[in-house]
């Protein structure tokens, strides 16, 4: 029986998918609430380093998303979804019996790789069952439910600390891996029929790779995504300790990320809204000048003093107004972006989609890690850090080809 004939329902299929993405979100978003206990625990002496946890992860992404897409061409979604959630979960289950930091960031790296097969291939999969409208349509639905889930991660992840301790959120890891798998594996067909599969050839991955990186349209549109990949993780690394230390809010922390994550969600709408008016390059362009200002207006603030007002609530508020608008600007540049570089390189769109979100991706974490182990008690290194990088992304647009 084929796959079309056998399809799931849209309801359910949206679901699964909408599951798969998830995967990464839950992945990151769910232990930002451990990361003081795990400082406290196995990194005492540089409690800066447990933010390593969340790069980690990214850097291992964003390795893997090499690999991932051509591996499904060859041997099929299914079996490349599944084998990646085997690794993410055994190298959760590494970090859930590591004893040492160093440990625990080899076990989220060999996570991280294994995340890309969901990551990667799910969208891979749509594809082959869903055409143009239909397909976006499929994953706009995904992406509304998958969208929830960085507003209640952070506080699923609490609650499983409270209850069990830190290290019991790799074992939620482990389960929510079994289940989107499982769920796949058990209800949907393969979808890439074996007379429609690719023999792995390392000179076309190489062909492709090469194309990207010498087309100057796609390196710039890569080297801004990379600028603005870095923003985000960097934002997502320095969140709970801001919360934590320098506004004393640790507790608070799981509600506040829901509401920034379910305002900053709303970007989608507005880019949709605005996109086909102003163009993509303008949208990037004008978010990016709008992002610098903001930053380095909250930075001059914090550095003037008038972050240290005891008893006032305005340094509190600005921090949230301000991570809120970094939130939106990766709504309004990175879908952006990755369509710029892409519309060159139809001819190879799959190989230049894996190629170019792995380059971002691990480029990111170079740009991310440094800037949050820079933490010292204030929001200024990474509101500097932001506006720095903004302005480098400006100059990069102004200069981007036409073609």
């Amino acid at each position: 029986m084929t796959s079309q004939e056998k399809r799931l329902s849209f309801v359910e299929f949206v679901a699964m998918i909408a599951m798969l993405f998830a995967t990464i979100a839950f992945s990151i978003d769910a232990m930002l609430p451990a990361l003081p206990e795990i400082a406290r625990e196995l990194s005492a002496e540089a409690p800066n380093r447990a933010q390593l946890i969340l790069t980690s992860f990214v850097l291992g992404m964003g390795l893997g998303t090499f690999i991932a897409g051509p591996l499904s061409d060859t041997f099929g979604r299914r079996r490349v979804i599944v084998a990646g959630a085997v690794l993410y979960c055994i190298g959760a289950f590494a970090a859930y019996v590591s004893s040492g930091l160093e440990a625990v960031l080899v076990a989220r790296l060999v996570q991280g790789i294994g995340a890309a097969g969901p990551r990667v291939v799910s969208l891979a999969l749509v594809r082959d069952l869903y055409k143009g409208r239909e397909m976006a349509r499929v994953v706009s639905f995904a992406m509304m439910v998958f969208s929830l889930v960085p507003a209640i991660a952070p506080l699923l992840g609490s609650v499983i600390i409270a209850g069990f301790g830190w290290r019991s959120i790799f074992l939620a890891f482990i389960a929510f891996a079994l289940i989107g798998s499982g769920w796949l594996w058990f209800r949907q067909p393969e979808t890439l029929p074996p007379e429609a599969r690719r023999p792995l050839n390392a000179g076309a991955l190489w062909s492709a790779l090469r194309e990207v990186l010498t087309h100057r349209t796609v390196l710039y549109a890569v080297s801004v995504q990379t600028l603005c990949f870095g923003a985000l993780f960097a934002t997502l690394s320095s969140t709970q300790p801001l919360f934590d230390e320098t506004f004393g809010r640790g507790g608070e922390f799981p509600l506040w990320f829901a509401l920034i994550a379910v305002v900053s969600g709303s970007a989608s709408l507005v880019n949709a809204a605005l996109v086909v008016r102003l163009g993509m390059r303008r949208m990037v362009a004008v978010t990016l000048v709008v992002q610098l200002a903001l930053s380095a207006a909250f930075a001059v603030f914090w550095l003037s003093g008038s972050g240290d007002m005891p008893g006032s609530t305005l340094p509190f508020a600005l921090y949230i107004g301000w991570t809120i608008s970094v939130f939106f600007m990766a709504g309004l540049t990175l879908g952006n972006l990755n369509a710029i570089a892409l519309e060159p390189m139809g001819h190879v769109a799959g190989m230049a989609a894996s190629a170019t979100g792995a380059i971002a991706t691990v480029l990111s974490v170079v740009i991310a890690a440094p800037i949050g182990l820079m933490f010292d008690g204030t929001p200024v290194p990474l509101a500097a850090s932001i506006a720095i990088l903004c302005a480098a992304g400006v100059a990069l647009m102004q200069r981007m080809p036409r073609s």
